[in-house]
């Protein structure tokens, strides 16, 4: 087995990297900021920093969209950046494991392939892992048995819903609902009801501070430019408009995995309904999201404990157990 072996999660909000020399999961932002359309400013958690605070000459933005690569050149830069830094300015020959959704299609599967060929990182290997038989292996299930397995992950720009069992997919789905339409909608109704416009990464903090705002009886505190004045404002935004704003998008995903559910094979079905559903993602940590899709499904649901780096840590399963080096897979008419 190589010495040195990545495993990576390109998520669109967040990038994943596990790296097997200290068995540790790399997470920074998907980000990169440009300036001039030439030079590169910055990236990572450094560019998210600036993101919606940046002049016209920089341009600031998340190379992958909708689960698959949208710019393959800021792409190749971020991640031959990350790889450096995680290596420390000396890359070595690496194999690298990377995680694509299954419901993509051949070509968007071969450019996650091409990324890492073309980036300039000494690959020895790229081999492919389909993310939902990741996610399963990285919240500690065993995905090589013939149980059916119901893995939903709710990520920034989609929900991929994956019926895992014997290793494989069985059945996949990928929605355009993720965490960035969570913020959108939040950003709406407070625009709606409170004539106020409030930025993305202000309704992300709302977002992921709800379970504690609820706790406390608390509403959420934002600041934004009034509609009407034009002028900077603070507004306490009650808890209970932002999860009226978020049902919506909680229903689309509860009413796909109906549709998934209806189309699974009997015996499956009755694995699933004892063991429930697997959820995991960085958007499905939202308050209510678990508990909407419990009463909605009639099934028990499990939250992932690394809802983040499931994928991540699942990659890291493949490579370091022989047992389950099976499911990674090389694109036939490639050179390894």
């Amino acid at each position: 087995m190589a010495n040195n072996a990545f495993g990576i999660d390109l998520g669109t909000s967040n990038i994943k990297i596990y790296n097997r020399s200290d068995d540790t999961v790399f997470v920074e932002k998907n980000m990169i900021a440009i300036e001039n359309k030439k030079n590169l400013f910055a990236y990572g958690d450094s560019a998210f920093e600036m993101y919606e605070k940046a002049p016209d000459n920089i341009n600031i933005s998340y190379p992958l969209s909708n689960g698959v690569i949208a710019d393959i050149q800021n792409m190749e830069l971020l991640v031959k950046y990350f790889l450096s830094d995680l290596m420390k300015n000396n890359l070595k020959p690496s194999d690298y494991y990377i995680a694509v959704p299954w419901d993509v299609t051949e070509v968007e599967k071969r450019a996650f392939k091409d990324l890492i060929k073309e980036a300039n990182v000494k690959a020895r290997r790229v081999m492919i892992v389909d993310k939902a038989v990741a996610d399963g292996l990285g919240m500690g299930i065993d995905v090589k048995n013939s149980q059916g397995v119901l893995v939903v992950n709710v990520g920034f720009d989609t929900t991929e819903i994956s019926i895992l069992s014997l290793g494989g997919i069985v059945l996949s789905r990928l929605i355009k609902v993720g965490g960035r339409k969570f913020d959108d909608a939040i950003k709406a109704a407070v625009r709606r009801e409170y004539s106020l416009i409030i930025g993305g990464k202000t309704a992300e903090v709302v977002k992921m501070s709800l379970l504690d705002l609820e706790e406390q009886r608390a509403g959420a505190l934002v600041y934004g430019r009034d509609i009407v004045t034009g002028l900077p404002v603070e507004r306490e935004i009650p808890t209970a408009l932002v999860d009226e704003c978020l049902v919506e998008h909680f229903n689309t995903i509860i009413d796909n995995i109906k549709v998934i559910l209806e189309r699974t094979p009997p015996e499956l079905a009755a694995d699933i309904y004892r063991h429930g559903i697997y959820l995991t993602g960085g958007a499905s940590q939202v308050s209510r999201l678990a508990l909407l899709m419990s009463k909605g499904t009639g099934l028990k649901v499990n939250v992932s404990e690394n809802p983040v780096t499931s994928v991540a840590l699942g990659l890291g399963k493949i490579i370091n157990d022989d047992n389950y080096k099976s499911v990674a897979y090389a694109i036939e008419g490639m050179s390894k």
